[in-house]
């Protein structure tokens, strides 16, 4: 599965305006959502270049959740 970069830019860009909404700065999103202030930086600058767990656990954090859509199988794939 392929995830466009502008969706992934989309996606930062939601965590970011999420992190400045609650007013938390970046350490303290850090240390909120587990990671580290410089992964906040690089999601926000360059998110295309981020892990996907990471994202995961920073968008957690910060109280929202992911819900994926418009996934299907294709024939003899099996995951």
């Amino acid at each position: 599965m392929k995830i466009e970069t502008s969706r992934i830019h989309e996606l930062a860009k939601a965590l970011e305006t999420e992190r400045k909404r609650q007013k938390l700065s970046r350490e303290e999103a850090a240390a909120v959502c587990g990671v580290s202030t410089s992964f906040i930086r690089d999601v926000e600058a360059h998110p295309e270049s981020c892990s996907l767990g990471k994202l995961v656990r920073l968008a957690s954090g910060l109280g929202l959740t992911f819900h994926i859509t418009g996934l299907s199988q294709t024939e003899g794939d099996p995951s």
